[in-house]
């Protein structure tokens, strides 16, 4: 057992745990019921900690001896073998913030794209096809060929979004009911055109991206040896920035947000509900497809004419409650998801399954999906010591009268 690390975790634990108390003791007249983004906070802080408190308890019950060991493992992550865990935990971060990013905005807008999937699996086909089969365009610039196959795979998951979208601001259809389908119709749809257009038979697979359509590692790989890092994460960041600003500084976003909020009110005011539901749609699928893009522009990668659906889309959603719909906060959870799969991938070091990791992860979905119900939890402690509180102040200045 690497005891040195254990303590290097209990010492960080007890560092954070000293910072959280000396906030809240200097800033007591700030921390209350009414601060909700505190509240949220706290919501995701114990959605994560029941994840890890159950994996612990699974890991204790499976393998007793190497339990803690194993623990601090999943807790240290991607910063396990430093530069080069960091860089592997950046690559497998970035569709899942992408999907997360895609999720966030269709809920900041009041819509529930719940088919990321079927969009970045239509971004995904398409960015792949582009790369097997316009070549010619690596012939004249690697980045130009690399760029289309981005661009197309942004519209095809616009397009695939633009549908739940118009169905509801035209037809009232619910966005979840439609996009769930759409996400078997692309599933599908994927198998049949890789097998018409871009199979190879060799491998029952598509056939590999050309090298000039591959995402550019622009010298990352000096930083991180050894590793897959690639460009994706500077998309992923380029993609959260320009979101942050349409949702917060813009009109355009306000428009959309306030149709979330109140589709009539917002329409007796003068703006566009039905077409500004369809754009939200379409810029929540145009990331989703981007996502499925990053995922297959790899050299060495490539896509199946499989009948599943893709996870990545599935794992925004919980990527987009836990960094409570807000861009960065999704970029801060998918490199915490990031970091707990490369911790599952250390984990097979030991006597462990690498499901264990898998199962912590499904708690952290499943605990993020009760996410409401924890922050009204969160709400209802607080409250109550705050009511606790004032009656002792009462008690006290009745008690001096």
């Amino acid at each position: 057992m690497n005891i040195n690390r254990i303590i290097l975790i209990v010492v960080a634990f007890q560092y954070l745990f000293y910072r959280i108390f000396l906030y809240f003791k200097q800033n007591r007249k700030n921390v209350s019921s009414e601060n909700k983004n505190l509240i949220n906070i706290l919501g995701s802080v114990i959605a994560i900690l029941i994840g890890f408190i159950f994996g612990l308890i699974l890991m204790l019950i499976v393998n007793p001896s190497q339990a803690l060991e194993g623990f601090s493992i999943i807790i240290i992550g991607g910063f396990n073998e430093g530069f080069e865990s960091i860089g592997n935990m950046i690559y497998f971060s970035v569709p899942i913030i992408l999907t997360g990013l895609s999720v966030a905005f269709a809920f900041r807008t009041g819509l529930f794209n719940i088919g990321a999937t079927g969009q970045l699996t239509m971004g995904a086909f398409t960015a792949v096809y582009i790369g097997v089969k316009w070549s010619a365009l690596g012939e004249i610039s690697p980045i130009l060929h690399w760029g289309v196959a981005i661009l197309f795979a942004l519209i095809a998951g616009a397009v695939w979004g633009a549908i739940p979208g118009f169905l509801k601001a035209y037809r009232n259809v619910n966005e979840v009911v439609s996009a769930i389908m759409l996400n078997y119709v692309a599933m599908y749809l994927n198998t049949y055109l890789i097998k018409k257009y871009i199979y190879n038979q060799s491998y029952a697979r598509a056939m590999d991206i050309k090298a000039t359509a591959a995402t550019p590692d622009l010298n990352l790989q000096y930083l991180f040896p050894n590793t897959s890092i690639n460009a994706g994460i500077i998309v992923a960041i380029v993609v959260v920035i320009i979101l942050y600003i349409i949702l917060n500084k813009t009109t355009f976003g306000y428009e959309l947000k306030a149709v979330g909020f109140n589709r009539e009110a917002s329409r007796y005011a003068g703006m566009n509900a039905k077409r500004n539901i369809v754009l939200s749609m379409m810029i929540s699928g145009a990331v989703a497809g981007l996502a499925g893009a990053m995922i297959f522009l790899v050299i060495g990668k490539n896509l199946k004419p499989e009948n599943v659906l893709l996870s990545e889309g599935f794992t925004g959603i919980a990527i987009s409650l836990l960094g409570l719909s807000s861009p960065f906060g999704v970029l801060i959870a998918g490199l915490f998801f990031g970091s707990l799969q490369q911790g599952g991938y250390y984990l097979q070091l030991l006597n462990f399954k690498p499901e264990i990791i898998d199962i912590i992860i499904a708690v952290i979905i499943y605990v993020s999906a009760l996410g409401l119900i924890i922050q009204k939890l969160v709400l209802f402690f607080m409250k109550r010591k705050e009511t606790k509180v004032k009656q002792a102040n009462d008690s006290l200045e009745g008690g001096d009268k």
